[in-house]
C-alpha cells in the first residue's frame, strides 16, 4: 500500500485558496543587555502569500523570527497563530504549531548524513530500529523537490554553501508547515539554484503554506512577494505592496534617500598622494605565474596603491582559491607573490601579515569572527602579538586601539565588550575589516565584503573602500554581485576555468564584456543571461 504525499507538487496556474490570517504578533518587544532589539513590533502572515520582511541590518527582523522559531522568547507582547494565542518556548512547540524556519546560519551537523541531518530527532523507525533505508529514501524525494542532485548518504561536511542551504530547504520542507520562514535563503545560491527555489516557493504558496521572506536583494521582492512590512530600529515602520518602487523602500528601511548606489570616488577625485601612488609605476602587490594543480594555473595581476581592482567569474572559477593562496591560507605549486618588491613565503600567513596583506574571508562568521568573543577581543586578534610583551597583553592599549577603530568605523554596539555574534552581519564585517586596518594592512583582499548586509550598510562599506584607497592602500574585490564589480572597481579581471582570461578598464568594463569574458565567447552576451547574483561565485 502506498500514500501519497499531502504536499503533491502544484501546477503554477492553480488558483490560491482563499487567503486567512495564519499568524500575527502584536506589540512584541525584545531586549539585550544594553540594546533593545525590538519595540513594539506588530506583524501579520496569511495563508497563501510570501510576505517579505524588510530593514538594514540590526532593524530586528532575525530577532523577530527566533521568536517566532522559539530561539527567543519576547519580554512583552503576544503571537497568535490561527487568532489565538500561542506560547513558543523552543523549536519542538514551534515545529507542533506548524512553523518552520530556515535560519540565515546553517543548522547542520558537519559529520552527518544528509539524510540524517534533514531528520534529526525525527528518524524514521522500524521495529524500534531507525529504517535508514526510508529515511534515504524520503531524503531523496525532498532534495528532489528542492531540485538539486545529492546522495542522502552524502556527509554535510562535503558540500559547498550552497548546496548545505538547499539541504536546508529541504529540512525545512519535511516538517510539512503551514509557516515557512526564510531567512537570506538566496545569500549563496547561483542563478539556477535561485530560480528552482522560487517555483518552489510558488508551488508552496499555491497550496496555502505563508511564508515569510526575509531578504536583501530588492530585486526578489517583486519577483516573489506579495506584500512587504518594513522595520526600523526594532519598530515595525509601515506596509507596502511589494511593487512599491525600490527608492520608497529604501526610504522607509534607512530613514534617507540613498543618491548614489556605488559611491567610488577616482581618478582625479582621489588625494595628489593616492594618485602618485597608482601611477609610480611600483605596485604594492604583484603575482607571477602562480599555480595550483587542478584549482588554478598563470595567475599574474598587479595591485597599486589607491585602486579597487574587481574579481570576477562564474562558479568554479578559482577566485576563493587565488585570494587564499596570495594571503598563504592555501598552498600553490609554482609562481611568485611579491609585495613591495619582495617575495614572500609561499604557505605562509604570518609572511603575507607582516608584509601588510589583509584578507576578509567569503565566510565571515565561520572563518573572520570569534562570535563568542566580544569586539575588542575580535578587533584585536591579528595585533594581540605585537601588544604581549613578557607573555602579558597590554589589554588597556588593545582597549583604546579598538575604540578607536570601532568608532572610525561606526561600528553600532553597546560597547566594545558586546559579544560579536550579537551585531548585526553589517557592523559584522566592520570588525572584520577593522582588525586589518588595526593591523596597518597595505593590501586587503574582500572576499565577498556586502554579502548578506542591507543596502544601507552595503554604501557604508564602499564609503570606507574609498577611504581606504584615498589614504594609498590597494583592494582586491571578490564579488558575486556585478553590479557593485562594476561600480566600485577600477580595474576588473575576470576568470574563467581557474585561469584569468582578460582584463578590463572601468570604461571598457559593461555586464556583456565581463560576461563575455566569463563564458569564453568573443562576443557580448544577452543582457537577459543572470550574471549579476551569486551565480559568479568562484569556489
Amino acid at each position: 500500500m502506498t500514500t501519497s504525499d499531502p504536499h503533491p507538487p502544484l501546477p503554477a496556474d492553480r488558483p490560491r485558496p482563499q487567503p486567512r490570517e495564519l499568524l500575527r504578533t502584536e506589540g512584541i518587544r525584545k531586549t539585550f543587555p544594553g540594546v533593545v532589539a525590538l519595540d513594539g513590533v506588530d506583524f501579520a502572515l496569511r495563508s497563501g502569500e510570501v510576505h517579505v520582511l524588510l530593514g538594514e541590518n540590526g532593524a530586528g527582523k532575525s530577532t523577530l523570527i527566533k521568536i517566532l522559531s522559539g530561539v527567543h522568547r519576547a519580554d512583552t507582547g503576544r503571537v497568535l497563530l490561527d487568532g489565538k494565542p500561542v506560547r513558543i518556548h523552543g523549536a519542538q512547540d514551534a515545529e507542533r504549531l506548524g512553523v518552520a524556519t530556515m535560519h540565515q546560519e546553517f543548522n547542520l551537523v558537519p559529520h552527518l548524513s544528509v539524510a540524517e541531518n534533514i531528520f534529526l530527532g525525527r528518524q524514521p523507525r522500524r521495529f524500534g530500529l531507525l529504517d535508514r533505508k526510508r529515511m534515504e529514501a524520503d531524503a531523496a524525494e525532498l532534495l528532489g523537490r528542492v531540485g538539486v542532485d545529492i546522495a542522502p548518504g552524502t556527509p554535510v561536511r562535503e558540500l559547498g554553501i550552497a548546496r548545505s542551504q538547499m539541504v536546508e530547504i529541504a529540512k525545512a520542507l519535511s516538517l510539512r508547515a503551514r509557516v515557512l520562514i526564510m531567512d537570506e535563503p538566496t545569500s549563496a545560491l547561483t542563478a539556477d539554484e535561485v530560480n528552482k527555489l522560487f517555483d518552489l516557493v510558488r508551488r508552496l504558496r499555491a497550496d496555502g503554506v505563508g511564508i515569510v521572506f526575509i531578504t536583501h536583494h530588492l530585486e526578489e521582492i517583486a519577483a516573489l512577494g506579495d506584500r512587504v512590512t518594513v522595520l526600523r530600529d526594532g519598530r515595525s515602520v509601515g506596509e507596502a505592496r511589494a511593487d512599491t518602487p525600490r527608492d520608497d523602500l529604501v526610504r522607509m528601511m534607512v530613514g534617507r534617500s540613498i543618491e548614489q548606489q556605488y559611491p567610488r570616488v577616482t581618478g582625479q577625485d582621489q588625494p595628489t598622494s593616492a594618485r602618485s601612488g597608482r601611477d609610480s609605476g611600483a605596485p604594492l602587490l604583484r603575482v607571477s605565474g602562480l599555480r595550483r594543480a587542478g584549482r588554478f594555473s598563470d595567475i599574474g595581476f598587479e595591485l597599486r596603491a589607491g585602486e579597487v581592482v574587481g574579481l570576477a567569474g562564474l562558479v568554479g572559477a578559482g577566485r576563493t582559491e587565488v585570494a587564499r593562496a596570495v594571503f598563504g591560507a592555501d598552498p600553490y605549486d609554482a609562481g611568485t607573490v611579491e609585495v613591495r618588491g619582495r617575495r614572500l613565503r609561499p604557505h605562509d600567513i604570518n609572511a603575507a601579515l607582516t608584509a601588510g596583506i589583509g584578507l576578509v574571508p567569503e565566510d565571515r562568521k565561520g572563518q573572520g569572527l570569534l562570535l563568542d568573543s566580544s569586539v575588542q577581543d575580535n578587533l584585536g586578534l591579528v595585533t594581540l602579538r605585537g601588544a604581549t610583551r613578557a607573555g602579558i597583553v597590554d589589554r588597556s592599549g588593545q582597549r583604546e586601539s579598538a575604540a578607536r577603530i570601532a568608532d572610525r568605523l561606526g561600528v553600532r554596539m553597546a560597547g566594545i565588550g558586546q559579544r560579536t555574534g550579537t551585531l548585526s552581519g553589517g557592523n559584522q564585517q566592520k570588525v572584520v575589516i577593522g582588525k586589518w586596518l588595526l593591523a596597518r594592512s597595505q593590501v586587503l583582499i574582500l572576499d565577498e565584503p556586502t554579502r548578506g548586509i542591507d543596502v544601507g550598510a552595503k554604501v557604508e562599506i564602499y564609503e570606507l573602500i574609498n577611504e581606504l584607497t584615498a589614504q594609498g592602500h590597494a583592494v582586491l574585490m571578490i564579488s558575486s554581485d556585478l553590479p557593485e564589480v562594476l561600480g566600485m572597481s577600477d580595474r576588473i579581471l575576470v576568470m574563467a576555468q581557474g585561469r584569468i582570461a582578460g582584463e578590463l578598464t572601468a570604461r571598457e568594463a559593461s555586464q556583456d564584456a565581463v560576461m563575455a569574458l566569463a563564458v569564453g565567447t568573443s562576443a557580448p552576451v544577452p543582457d537577459n543571461t543572470d550574471m549579476d547574483r551569486e551565480g559568479l561565485r568562484g569556489h
